[in-house]
């Protein structure tokens, strides 16, 4: 049998570009992945608690809804209700990274999406149709692919800064910075390049200062991006350091960064309530070995402007697998639509 389209990838993206597929009869397959330390099914969005900026949700009693509407058999995967108000003898509050993406795969299964639970290992793209080879089944030949499988934020890498994530360490401000525990609250950013500069300066708008952390004495941002963020009283940058350990308890998450000098070794404490690592991201592209052309970041390169196309026509990209700008899930969701559009198009002026 030949698929007319398999996603690779189980993000909002993945799950949109099915959905979308799915309406289209087009019968998609969706390899949704195992967990790995640093990635899991579901995408990025897993790693996040509650999410505030998805239109469509704001916050309410969302579990109710949620459990209804998911499957009974993975209720297992949901995450624990957070604490917060309490309105009429049920919690309210916004939805949490994970229910948000079990709703979009609940969606997508609703629509006859099947799903293969294992990695991607290799495309074979010599001929057509395509091949995608996993780790545990057989190829899967397929007319069509959607690359969908988004991209990794880099941390520092110390045990300590695991046990605070979605606790007090983020690498998302515009996700998480609103979110009560961080705002008119001391943070800080850790990095020097554009991104930390951008998200210093965001979250100089919600936090009472912002410390911005670099093992340098100067920046290695845009000069005007260093000039906005030097300028700004709320901003206070802390050179010649490094987050030596993330300091905290298992009450009130993450309180203070063990900063090292990279000058004498000397350390001293820095309260904070958060701790925004902006040292990049790394697409999760190596499955694919070269075989499609990628930016000077590591990003899929797209080949027509306002199009989801690759560099090998029939194969198309999502999400932030493509995007090393915006990074929502949002665009993601929408980018994955665009995905499957252009997909259905492309088998339909084919033939198939």
């Amino acid at each position: 049998m030949v698929e007319q389209v398999v996603v690779i990838g189980s993000g909002p993206a993945g799950w949109s570009a099915a959905i979308y597929a799915a309406r289209a009869s087009l019968n998609p397959l969706v390899f949704e992945g195992t967990p790995q330390p640093d990635m899991i099914p579901l995408g990025q969005l897993a790693f996040t608690t509650e999410v505030e900026n998805y239109p469509g949700f704001p916050v309410g009693n969302v579990r109710a809804f949620i459990e209804s509407a998911v499957a009974a058999d993975r209720h297992f995967n949901l995450p624990p209700v957070p604490k917060g108000h309490v309105k009429d003898g049920a919690p309210h509050y916004a939805v949490q990274g994970v229910e948000l993406v079990e709703l979009m795969k609940q969606q997508a299964i609703n629509f006859g999406t099947r799903i293969v639970g294992d990695d991607v290992i290799d495309i074979d793209v010599t001929s057509r149709p395509f091949k995608v080879i996993s780790r545990d089944n057989p190829p899967v030949e397929t007319r069509t692919v959607i690359v969908a499988t988004g991209a990794r934020a880099n941390y520092i890498g110390l045990p300590s800064e695991d046990r605070f994530k979605n606790r007090g360490v983020s690498a998302c401000a515009v996700c998480d910075g609103a979110l009560p525990r961080f705002r008119n609250q001391p943070l800080a950013v850790v990095g020097g390049g554009d991104s930390a500069v951008e998200e210093a300066t965001y979250l100089s708008k919600l936090a009472s200062k912002v410390y911005l952390i670099h093992r340098r004495d100067q920046l290695r941002a845009s000069k005007i991006m260093q000039e906005r963020a030097l300028s700004n009283p709320k901003i206070e940058p802390v050179w010649n350091s490094v987050v030596d350990e993330c300091l905290g308890d298992d009450k009130q998450g993450l309180t203070a960064l063990r900063l090292k000098s990279t000058l004498d070794g000397s350390t001293r404490d820095l309260p904070v309530t958060g701790m925004f690592v902006a040292i990049g991201h790394t697409p999760n592209t190596a499955f694919l070995n070269g075989k499609l052309e990628v930016n000077d970041k590591g990003y899929l390169r797209l080949s027509r402007p306002f199009r989801t196309w690759t560099s090998i026509e029939g194969i198309f990209a999502a999400g932030d697998v493509a995007d090393d700008y915006y990074r929502q899930a949002i665009t993601s969701a929408g980018s994955g639509c665009m995905a499957a559009l252009d997909a259905e198009r492309w088998l339909a002026e084919h033939g198939h």
